[in-house]
């Protein structure tokens, strides 16, 4: 079947602005920190890992091509699994390692900022809670709570990428003590 000219044309003109569905969309100057929307796609944006689909499906997706871990490293992608109250499961980017138990994720859509979610956190804190100190288990700060949430999230793991993450990473100063405050007062790790 041969399409006719006009139809041809428009699908060529839209080719490009379908190509970027699921890439997260910032103003020109605009940071990546300014996006607004999912985790997986911010992510993606953020990490260089190619993988697209519902958060908690990327660990198996990324098995035979990108590395997988049970270790935290800046700019690798920790998985959330599906739960009940992640459904869709959860990702979000390594920006710092603080110590062997905490460390900084940067990530959308977890909390509430002016009563909406969907907007990008940066250098949140985040607690290995997990028995045997293999990453399995997390609680997360969360800003409606000022502190770390109240659930414990079973995590698949760590999804090395290719190359440097995003410069935006981690901010120029982040607050180490804090991180470690609310790990240790938020009845994170146990020694």
């Amino acid at each position: 079947m041969r399409l006719p000219l006009r139809p041809l044309r428009c699908i060529l003109r839209l080719a490009p602005a379908l190509a970027l569905i699921g890439v997260p969309q910032i103003g020109r100057g605009a940071s990546l920190l300014d996006y607004v929307g999912e985790c997986v796609p911010f992510a993606r944006a953020v990490s260089g890992i190619r993988i697209f689909g519902d958060a908690w499906t990327w660990w198996t997706q990324a098995a035979g091509h990108y590395a997988r871990g049970h270790a935290p490293r800046v700019g690798s992608v920790i998985v959330f699994q599906k739960t009940p109250r992640l459904p869709l499961g959860h990702v979000g980017v390594v920006s710092r390692v603080v110590e062997a138990r905490v460390l900084m994720l940067t990530h959308a859509n977890w909390s509430r900022q002016n009563g909406e979610r969907g907007h990008t956190e940066q250098d949140v804190t985040l607690v290995d809670v997990s028995a045997d100190n293999d990453w399995s288990a997390v609680k997360v700060w969360y800003r409606d709570a000022e502190g770390l949430g109240g659930g414990v999230y079973p995590v698949s793991g760590f999804i090395y990428g290719p190359g440097k993450a995003a410069p935006v990473l981690s901010a120029a100063q982040p607050d180490y003590v804090g991180a470690l405050i609310d790990a240790y007062a938020g009845a994170g790790p146990t020694r």
